[in-house]
């Protein structure tokens, strides 16, 4: 279990390294904009104001680096106030500059309050920020070139091909770690079968064989020890084939539990058609409800009648389980669950639970009843 535990740490998130190596970029793309206007610093009409332009960049870049690295900062007015910076140093270029302006002072870097749309939300994100700067660049201009235009058209593409990009990561990252979770589940569960069947199995052989040979009580002990053995290995077996259904298979929910009327002394009633529900739904459904069949057969009698009923809503559906036994004394289960038999906890209200549903018991001189009910997936 503790390698288990290792293994299942999350990863990193890939949002946050996307805002890593936004930052580097960001960074990249500042050193660049501030020597491209060192260069052109004969183009400014208002110098000074040039200088004011190039600390706000430095300024807010400094900002961003720290704002984005943590999650919890990443809110839309942070986003909004980035792409407010960007779209304020587009506005204030021909002013600075001069109406006949040719580059921007802050050129490529207000990239960056695209990108950091685009990776947030995605391709809409990145398209409405891409959308925001470049309405913002052709405004300040007085007319379009050549040049202006293509310069225009990536930035209108960038942000949602870079959404597009960061959300595939981000989702090929959950595939990743669902099915690494998954392959560790499987191998732990092998690992509890092959204890399971190392241990328990071996003891429940040797209980059912001694108790044939003693006869009496003993006889009786043994049968039942067989029994358990048999549920225990057909468990192990059914194992492979629950961890390889696929997420989107069905079962019939109404044939899964009309199998336990083999039994003899089981009713089972159910709605004329098909009760389809996932397979993984189905499976659990149908091993509550034996249990519950197995807790007759051992405190009311092997051949005590029960009857199952089964009921299919749109958004529900309700199983219930009942017996005419003498019932179960109060605190009855309380008692077994502090000697450790936790059959009830865990086979029946562990596993609806598990499910999201709920499991009432009603129990008295008139016997015993579980009320089963667990929502149908959308």
């Amino acid at each position: 279990m503790t390698q288990l535990r290792l293994w299942t740490r999350p990863a990193l998130d890939v949002e946050d390294r996307l805002f890593r190596a936004l930052g580097i970029l960001r960074v990249v793309l500042l050193v660049n904009a501030l020597g491209l206007n060192l260069y052109r610093a004969d183009n400014f009409e208002h110098p000074r104001w040039a200088v004011v332009c190039c600390v706000v960049m430095a300024l807010w870049t400094g900002v961003t680096l720290r704002a984005y690295a943590d999650p919890d900062r990443r809110t839309p007015w942070l986003l909004g106030a980035d792409l407010a910076v960007a779209a304020g140093l587009l506005a204030a270029t021909p002013i600075v500059k001069g109406v006949w302006f040719n580059a921007s002072i802050p050129g490529f870097w207000v990239a960056c309050a695209i990108f950091a749309w685009a990776i947030h939300h995605h391709w809409r994100g990145g398209l409405l920020a891409s959308v925001c700067v470049a309405a913002t660049d052709a405004l300040a201009r007085d007319g379009l070139t050549q040049g202006n235009y293509g310069n225009l058209f990536l930035l209108l593409i960038c942000g949602p091909i870079v959404g597009f990009l960061a959300e595939s990561l981000q989702l090929m990252a959950r595939e990743r770690d669902e099915a690494q979770r998954a392959a560790l589940a499987e191998a732990e569960r092998a690992r509890l079968a092959r204890t399971v069947h190392d241990g328990v199995l071996q003891v429940l052989a040797l209980v059912q064989r001694r108790g044939a040979e003693l006869g009496g009580e003993a006889a009786d002990l043994g049968r039942l020890a067989g029994e358990q053995e048999q549920v225990l290995r057909t468990l192990i077996r059914s194992q492979d084939a629950v961890s390889s259904t696929a997420p989107d298979a069905t079962a019939d929910l109404a044939a899964a539990l009309a199998e336990l009327g083999a039994r003899g002394h089981v009713t089972v009633a159910a709605p004329g058609t098909p009760v389809e529900l996932p397979a993984a739904l189905v499976e659990e459904l149908r091993a509550v409800v034996s249990a519950c069949l197995d807790n007759v057969a051992v405190h009311v009698g092997v051949d005590a009648p029960a009857w199952v009923l089964l009921e299919a809503f749109p958004d529900r559906v309700e199983v219930s389980v009942r017996d005419e036994g003498p019932g179960i004394p109060e605190g009855r289960l309380d008692a077994a669950a502090g000697e450790g038999r936790l059959g009830v906890r865990e086979s029946i209200r562990g596993r609806i639970a598990d499910l999201g549903g709920t499991a009432e018991l009603a129990t008295g001189s008139f016997g015993t009843e579980w009320e089963l009910v667990v929502p149908r997936p959308a």
